[in-house]
């Protein structure tokens, strides 16, 4: 029996543990910055890879409501990513930085309740994604910031190396246009988004291209701070690494869009929870998926803009390996199976493929994707959340 035992650890051990031990450090750079739009810096990160630094990541988000595919499904993928490479990782549940921007109409309380769920959606997607969510740390602001004198410092520490202006242009992270009248609280929105990292001793901070500001502060201030900095990476600066944002289903409000402003519009139309039919949510039912699906926005022979071909891209054929297959009668080419975004992007754009049948087949693949994360939230207590938060939605 011991025997027994002893042998079943050893292949757990060697199953699980030995790939992370023997990785190179291109194999382990390339998990980290795949499917990324940005790193800031390449050599900062190779250089904490080769040095064999202790990679310790966050990941933070606002409680604002039910998680959609760009939040969940996005960041799920990369932290099994990182995980893989034998990253740390952690996600902080900003309460109060939701409180700030005014999300359940800046109703703290109910920001708090919704935290609960949000937590577990977050785990449901990085298990989906084939992460372990049971070695991901959740850290809660309301308690990371309770009695912690350390924070307040760094807070106050990044403030006194920021200027007003600098302040300003950076609430865009939050949302916000810039050089819009704002209240007074919003300008301690980056200051404090700044000090989640370094009050942590983090050297990977994640998130979407959408808070590279707040990123940027963070590495300018790197060397100039005093209070606890942090004591490995690239001079003391957090490496910021960016994942892709999906585009919402949504028509863009100008099209067809000139070359020269695709850049400009793909940034604005992130997947946002605010725009009815424009997100998937991890939690919506099949029919749910189906109808958003098909009322997307997929114009014949279009990539540029598309959201039907961004999630192909980057949820479908996220890894080696994979396939979507298209089911249509014979006198429409009969039914084909693509292995590569590339292939399928070019028969789309040639022409050879109709956006109803791209539309039905992303269908019916977010459907099975999304299956885990749905049989999680019918256990009674999960079931409980996702109502309360749908509650909360209805009546704020």
């Amino acid at each position: 029996m011991i025997w027994f035992l002893f042998l079943s650890f050893r292949k757990a051990y060697y199953t699980s543990v030995k790939p992370i031990l023997i990785m190179d450090s291109k194999t382990k750079l390339d998990l980290i910055t795949r499917q990324t739009e940005e790193v800031l810096t390449p050599d900062g990160l190779s250089s904490m890879v080769d040095a064999g630094v202790k990679l310790k990541h966050y990941i933070g988000f606002e409680i604002s409501g039910k998680v959609h595919l760009g939040t969940g499904i996005m960041t799920g993928a990369k932290i099994a990513d990182f995980q893989k490479a034998g990253v740390d990782c952690s996600c902080f549940l900003a309460t109060w930085h939701a409180w700030i921007n005014n999300k359940f109409g800046g109703d703290i309380e109910t920001i708090r309740k919704a935290s609960a769920y949000f937590e577990e959606a977050l785990r449901a997607s990085i298990e989906a994604m084939g992460g372990d969510e049971e070695n991901v740390r959740f850290v809660n602001a309301d308690e990371f910031y309770h009695n912690n004198d350390e924070y307040w410092m760094q807070v106050i520490e990044i403030a006194k190396h920021m200027t007003v202006n600098r302040a300003m242009r950076a609430i865009t992270i939050m949302g916000r246009n810039e050089g819009e009248s704002v209240p007074m609280a919003y300008l301690l929105y980056p200051a404090m988004q700044v000090a989640d990292i370094y009050a942590q001793g983090l050297n990977i901070a994640h998130s979407g291209i959408d808070q590279r500001k707040a990123h940027a502060i963070a590495r300018e201030v790197g060397d100039k701070l005093k209070v606890c900095p942090l004591k490995d990476g690239d001079a003391g600066k957090p490496v910021a690494i960016h994942h892709h944002l999906l585009i919402g289903l949504s028509q863009p409000p100008e099209w067809p869009v000139p070359k020269e402003r695709l850049m400009e519009l793909w940034s604005s139309m992130k997947m946002s929870k605010s725009v009815p039919g424009s997100a998937i949510f991890v939690n919506d039912t099949e029919e749910e998926i189906r109808k958003k699906m098909m009322d997307a926005f997929c114009p014949a022979k279009v990539w540029e803009l598309n959201p039907v071909l961004d999630y192909a891209k980057h949820i479908t054929f996220r890894d080696a390996g994979s396939s979507l297959a298209i089911d249509r009668p014979a006198k429409f080419g009969g039914s084909v199976t693509y292995d590569s975004y590339t292939s399928l992007e070019k028969d789309f754009v040639d022409g050879k493929l109709h956006p109803l049948d791209l539309k039905k087949a992303m269908a019916e693949y977010l459907v099975k994707r999304l299956e885990p994360i749905r049989k999680r939230f019918e256990r009674p207590k999960n079931q409980k959340l996702l109502e309360m938060v749908q509650s909360f939605q209805v009546t704020r």
